[in-house]
């Protein structure tokens, strides 16, 4: 304190801020900056409630949905493969949202098999989402230690990174995560993620291709109207959490391909002119007939994005496995930081 009264002002650290961080505050500041857009758009990191991920798990299991087959199949067949890259040494299995863990699991039962001395490390910033993955694991892989985190994905590998220095890192980023990134926030995350890792550590990446786009409207406009539910979460969330009024029958989700940005885009849109009042924010918002309301990218890639984008963020690919269609590939990448001239 002497210190601090000398100069005059003081630093907070990392604990004393984290106890002035209230996410359901954070997600009222982040709904009234949204709805007072034009276009008005609501973030979609806010989907994975507890309700959300229960959702996004019976979304997995739809036929229509390739992108989890095609993830299964490549995972079956390239572990052997995944495990050829691994170093000697103790490893820590880093897995960002890691949903129901069934994908994972493959890969890790594979580890256990071969006597890899490993720990699985799930991150999620759901909770709920986070004691179903711990005990499905858990259950699946009984003596080999489950240690989840929940936070922001950086933020926990990070943290992991740093409290255990003699582990390699493997990071799981499955199932087209990334594609919910715009170009510019996916360099800017993946390049946090070489930031906290270290020379040698290794990222497993899932891209969803370019492809047929019947197949990419069929995979998001499901006729059990799964996907439909998930995005209107978002409008039930807003009611449980912030005291909203929303009607979600006065709303419908659409999902449309942009061939554009090549992004599958997600909205809900208001079916009459309306005006809906949030009590926690003390507003009302009107929406109009049809208006929009804008709540998720999904970004498809070529080849040659994924080159590129490894190239920008300091990676270096060191395989990739693709499903039988090539739909989908799962992208092994090496951290690399050997100074690089520009």
């Amino acid at each position: 304190m002497g210190k601090e009264r000398e100069r005059g002002y003081r630093v907070l650290g990392e604990k004393e801020l984290a106890r002035l961080t209230d996410p359901t505050q954070e997600f009222a500041y982040d709904v009234l900056s949204g709805l007072s857009e034009r276009p008005k758009r609501l973030p979609s990191r806010y989907f994975y409630d507890d309700e959300g991920s229960v959702l996004f798990q019976r979304i997995m299991e739809l036929d229509s949905y390739y992108p989890t087959r095609c993830e299964r199949e490549i995972l079956t067949r390239y572990r052997p493969q995944i495990l050829e890259r691994l170093g000697d040494r103790p490893l820590n299995v880093i897995d960002l949202g890691a949903g129901d863990g069934a994908k994972t699991i493959l890969l890790l039962e594979h580890l256990a098999q071969h006597k890899v001395d490993y720990r699985y490390v799930p991150i999620d910033i759901s909770e709920g989402a986070m004691q179903e993955v711990v005990s499905a694991a858990r259950a699946a892989l009984p003596g080999i230690e489950v240690a989840g985190i929940v936070a922001e994905y950086i933020d926990g590998a990070r943290w992991l990174a740093a409290e255990s220095e003699e582990r390699q890192n493997l990071v799981l980023f499955l199932g087209s995560n990334i594609g919910n990134f715009e170009l510019s926030r996916a360099r800017a995350f993946l390049r946090r993620l070489w930031a906290a890792l270290r020379e040698g550590d290794l990222t497993l990446i899932g891209f969803d291709l370019k492809k047929d786009i019947e197949a990419l409207l069929h995979a998001y406009n499901d006729p059990e109207g799964i996907t439909a539910k998930f995005n209107l979460n978002l409008l039930s969330r807003i009611n449980r959490q912030l005291g909203g009024r929303f009607d979600l029958s006065r709303f419908r989700h659409f999902g449309t391909y942009n061939v554009f940005s090549g992004a599958m885009e997600s909205y809900l849109v208001s079916l009459a002119r309306q005006t809906v009042y949030i009590e926690t924010l003390e507003h009302g918002f009107t929406f109009e007939p049809w208006e929009p309301v804008h709540t998720e990218y999904s970004y498809k890639y070529l080849p040659q994005d994924i080159d590129a984008l490894a190239e920008a963020t300091g990676f270096v690919i060191d395989a990739s496995f693709h499903d039988d269609q090539r739909w989908f590939v799962d992208s092994l990448w090496r951290v690399d930081k050997t100074p690089r001239r520009i």
